[in-house]
């Protein structure tokens, strides 16, 4: 068995009496050497600070164990912590975890911000850009003292300098320190003493949430983007799921990508597109939204450089030889393909598939109203053939 005790910056002092008895018994303790520092000579226990990289170490964790193997983290172990990868490894039958008061619950408290109102952010693995939101409060567990800085410059080169950032360090401990400025201010005059264990909270200005398909205007574009109505539809057929990867291929200003990550936990995107400058607007985009969008050049050919998908979405280049091939290929089992064709061309090679391998074939128009001299009149769309089909 595997006890993880989740210990706060307070040390010894703060843990429950139950913590406390199964730190005293223990014959081994694994953990940080932060973590293993805050241990008192109560607990007599060989103490083992993790190698690096650590992964490796959690799979032998029990190879050679007698007895109960003891593992130190902070706060609440399974919140973004070795619990959950523990756990992962050996099951929740060899693992028993003794929280301590998470960093994200004495931040709140701190803030006077409800729990449930607050989103939760990693650093601790991820990168800054992927804490940007339009609005709204989280909670940034960083991974070391240069995390707020980051934060605060990613923010403030995305217009979310105005954002509200407060530097929580040592929560809970004799040393606890807290900071506030906004992201500009702190991006402009980053203190020199900010220590390694600290979480940032942040709220996020301008507010500029909304939820479903956005607006075109929200995305940096050449006019190469799937139109709102049309981007809606093609979400629906895609069907994401929590924790998939997409292929938006001749992904053009990336809306298809970036509303996919939207959609759900865990969803990314790689985006492939042949023009150097639109994958660059790409990138821009997916920053400015905090989303996970990987960025790659022509498609077939940077198709082997990418992580493999769930689902394909084919936006461009249908008619490019070889691309739907390519793209059916690398399609997993089970996967869904969604082509948009606007063109006479990619029209008649999408039904060709269409009559080969099944699935769903539809046409979408839609109309906006216009002016026209004193009164209005309907203004058609370009008409899109769009092909859906899961692979057996």
């Amino acid at each position: 068995m595997i006890v993880v005790v989740g210990v706060g910056a307070d040390g010894m002092a703060g843990l429950s009496p139950t913590s406390r008895a199964e730190l005293v018994r223990a014959t081994v303790v694994y953990g940080s050497r932060r973590q293993l520092d805050l241990l008192d000579d109560s607990v007599t226990a060989s103490r083992r600070e993790w190698p690096s990289p650590m992964l490796p170490a959690l799979r032998t964790l029990l190879d050679d164990a007698d007895s109960d193997v003891h593992v130190v983290a902070s706060g609440d172990p399974l919140l973004h912590g070795v619990g959950g990868s523990l756990i992962r490894i050996y099951g929740p039958d060899r693992v028993r975890v003794l929280p301590h008061v998470s960093s994200v619950t004495l931040a709140c408290a701190r803030m006077g911000w409800a729990v449930q109102d607050t989103e939760v952010i990693s650093l601790v693995m991820g990168e800054p850009q992927t804490a940007v939101r339009r609005g709204g409060q989280a909670v940034v567990m960083s991974r070391d003292a240069s995390t707020p800085s980051a934060l605060a410059r990613v923010l403030t080169d995305t217009g979310r300098g105005d954002s509200e950032l407060t530097v929580l360090e040592q929560l809970g401990g004799p040393a606890e320190r807290r900071r506030t400025a906004t992201a500009r201010e702190w991006a402009a005059r980053t203190p020199g003493d900010v220590d390694d264990l600290n979480v940032v909270a942040v709220r996020y200005l301008p507010d500029e949430r909304r939820f479903g398909v956005l607006p075109d205007d929200v995305y940096a574009n050449d006019g190469q983007i799937t139109k709102q109505p049309m981007r809606a539809i093609t979400l629906a057929a895609l069907a994401p799921r929590p924790g998939q990867t997409l292929w938006d291929v001749g992904a053009g200003s990336g809306s298809i990508a970036i509303e996919w990550c939207r959609s759900g936990t865990g969803c990314r995107a790689v985006a492939f597109e042949r023009d150097e400058e639109r994958r660059k607007r790409i990138a821009d985009n997916a920053l400015a939204f905090g989303v996970p969008v990987e960025v790659r050049s022509d498609a077939p050919e940077a198709f082997d450089s990418a992580s493999p998908p769930d689902t394909i979405f084919v936006g461009g280049g249908l008619t490019q030889p070889g691309l739907l091939e390519a793209c059916f290929e690398r399609l997993p089992s089970g996967g869904r393909l969604v082509a948009n064709a606007v063109t006479v061309e990619s029209e008649a090679l999408v039904a060709q598939w269409y009559s080969r391998h099944g699935g769903d074939l539809q046409r979408f128009s839609h109309y906006r109203g216009e002016a026209l001299g004193g009164f209005t009149g309907w203004r058609p769309a370009m008409p899109v053939t769009q092909w859906v089909v899961t692979k057996p």
